[in-house]
Order: C-alpha cells, then sequence, then structure tokens
C-alpha cells in the first residue's frame, strides 16, 4: 500500500468507525467523543476520541493510538489485516474523508500529487550543525550548546527537488523531530517519545525515585538543560501532546508515577495535564512557574534578555564610573 494511501486510512474518523460497530459515545463535545471503552465492559466512560487529531486513548489501560491500532485491538487482527480491513470499509463506503479545513477533501481511492510531492526524503545525518543553524540555536532560542550538542544532528533532506537542513532531535522508534532556523518544524517519520535516562536518577532510585520530566516540544528540553547546572531526573519529550498515549504506556511500563509536566500554557497542554491526572499519575504543573509565557522556551528567553540588559547597564555604569574618577584625578593634578 502507498503511504498516502495509508495516511488517508489514519485520517477516516475514528468516532463514524465506531459508530458502523454500533459504539456511541456518553459526551461529545466540538473537539473530543467520551465512550464507555469499546475493549470491555465497563460502568464509567474511560475511552476519548480526540475527533481534531483523529486519535484515541484508553485511561484505565495507559493505551491508545490511530484507527489502525484500535482496529488491531477490537478486531483481533494484524496490522496488515488491518490496513485491508479499513481500506475495504472506506473504499466500499464510497465517502470521502472527513479532513482538517485546511485541507482538501481526498477520497480513498484518489492520489493526492501535493501529498506525494511534498514527502520528505532523508539524505543524511551529521553530528555537526551548520553555522546559521548553530546561530539560530544560541542567539534566537538562548540554548547553551556543548549542552544541546549530545542530543542534535543535522539533518538533510529532500522535497520537491530542494534540498534543506534541519536541526534534529531523535525519538525512540529512529525519527527525528525537525526545526530549522526559520518557521519550519516538522517530522522524519516515524514519530514517537524521546525518554533521557540519567546516571544521577539511578543513584536516588533505591531511595527515593525523582519526578520524571515530561516535555512538550524538544525546544523546552534544550531550554531546561540551559537552565540548569546538572539534571538528576530523567525526562520524556513528548515531541507532541498527541503522544500523551505512548508517554504513559511508557511511564507506566517503567513504573514511574511522579511527573513534572512542562507543558504549554495553552488549551492543549492543560488537557494533557488532565490526561495525566486522571490516568493516576502524580503530576506537578509546573507551567505555573512560566505563566503569561507560551512555553519554557519562551520564558528562558525573556530570563536570557533581561540578564544580557542588566549586564550591558552594568558595563555602562562602570565606564561611566571609571571615566568620572580619571577626570577627578585630572583636576586634582592640575
Amino acid at each position: 500500500m502507498k503511504e498516502e494511501d495509508l495516511s488517508l486510512i489514519k485520517r477516516y474518523p475514528i468516532v463514524e468507525y465506531l459508530e458502523r460497530k454500533g459504539i456511541k459515545p456518553v459526551r461529545r463535545t466540538r473537539v473530543y467523543a467520551l465512550y464507555r471503552s469499546p475493549l470491555r465492559a465497563e460502568t464509567h466512560p474511560s475511552f476519548k476520541v480526540d475527533t481534531e487529531k483523529n486519535l484515541w486513548i484508553d485511561y484505565a489501560e495507559g493505551r491508545g493510538g490511530s484507527i489502525i491500532d484500535l482496529c488491531m485491538r477490537l478486531e483481533g487482527c494484524t496490522l496488515s489485516e488491518a490496513i485491508c480491513r479499513l481500506g475495504q470499509q472506506t473504499a466500499s463506503a464510497d465517502e470521502t474523508y472527513s479532513l482538517p479545513s485546511s485541507e482538501p477533501r481526498i477520497g480513498f481511492n484518489q492520489t493526492s500529487t501535493k501529498q506525494a510531492s511534498e514527502t520528505r526524503r532523508l539524505i543524511s545525518i551529521s553530528d555537526t550543525l551548520p553555522p546559521h543553524l548553530q546561530e539560530y540555536l544560541t542567539k534566537v532560542r538562548c540554548i547553551d550548546l556543548e549542552k544541546a550538542k549530545p542530543f542534535l544532528k543535522c539533518i538533510s533532506y529532500e522535497i520537491r527537488g530542494r534540498r534543506y537542513q534541519a536541526i534534529g532531535f531523535a525519538n525512540q522508534s529512529g525519527g527525528y523531530e525537525l526545526r530549522d532556523n526559520g518557521s519550519f518544524k516538522g517530522t522524519i517519520a516515524p514519530k514517537d517519545i524521546t525518554l533521557i535516562f540519567t546516571d544521577k536518577q539511578t543513584e536516588h532510585a533505591i531511595d527515593k525515585p525523582l519526578p520524571v520530566c515530561v516535555f512538550e516540544g524538544f525546544m523546552d528540553f534544550l531550554s531546561f538543560l540551559s537552565m540548569k547546572e546538572e539534571i538528576a531526573s530523567h525526562c520524556l519529550v513528548m515531541n507532541s501532546v498527541s503522544n500523551v498515549a505512548r508517554t504513559v504506556r511508557c511511564l507506566n511500563d517503567r513504573h514511574l508515577s511522579h511527573i513534572r509536566a512542562f507543558l504549554d500554557n495553552d488549551d492543549a497542554g492543560r488537557r494533557t495535564v488532565q490526561d495525566f491526572v486522571k490516568v493516576g499519575f502524580k503530576v506537578e504543573d509546573m507551567s505555573v512557574h512560566y505563566k503569561g509565557f507560551k512555553d519554557l522556551n519562551e520564558f528562558h528567553v525573556s530570563r536570557m534578555r533581561k540578564q544580557e540588559q542588566q549586564k550591558v547597564q552594568e558595563q555602562n555604569t562602570d565606564v561611566g564610573y571609571r571615566t568620572k574618577s580619571k577626570q577627578g584625578i585630572k583636576t586634582s593634578q592640575t
């Protein structure tokens, strides 16, 4: 199956898929639908579908994913069987997908020329960031480059016949989150979370495990690195709040139940914090410490700018004082 066809299957509305099976939501809002889990018998609803991202999560299990993952669970089939079944269902229904309003509606059997032409093709991965990307990190994002370098790569890729370079941050599945020195943000698939272990955390494991620091994006994680002398806690970068189910599963598998959440100060960040609370984690919402800022990086940049201004003012004051002192000495000599 072509990559664009697989992408279209993933966009087929989960709510519609469940409706065809006679499964209706207990509650429905503009952005999500809440169900009693179709995966088992339960009284209180714990199964949520994010209708904007078209992803599901079962809070009781701490598991979730795309429509393909759900089909595999509900119908007890393999990955290839799930893709085949969903493809047949959508094709036989003779319907188009409900894509976000910013994208054209594309039928299952149609080919999206735009989507195919804009697929990123990985060319090379280097340990050395070019000067313009280093300058972006240090000057614009105020990142301590020496601390950040072990976590970053230079990703060269091609799209529509043109070559580009971007900062790459690796995830658990071998994919990369991408960021350039402009406004571009993207991914070299597959998309996943990034878990970062520290030796310091191991030292505390027997006594009292430290909270896991959870970040929404890798710029926030790099900001945290830059702000601290050393990192004692394990860190987890979600690389998108849509990875909440993977984050829950990863932390549960490692019996890590205490979170310090460094998420964005927006509705998505607040919903994600509540998602963690609902599944039983002890959560410290660290966004209260950078209230009034979009995210941790914006707070960090503001802090660094103020420090720079203060240094300049101190230097100017010092120069003025020395100038006056010299003038005083000359006057006394005359």
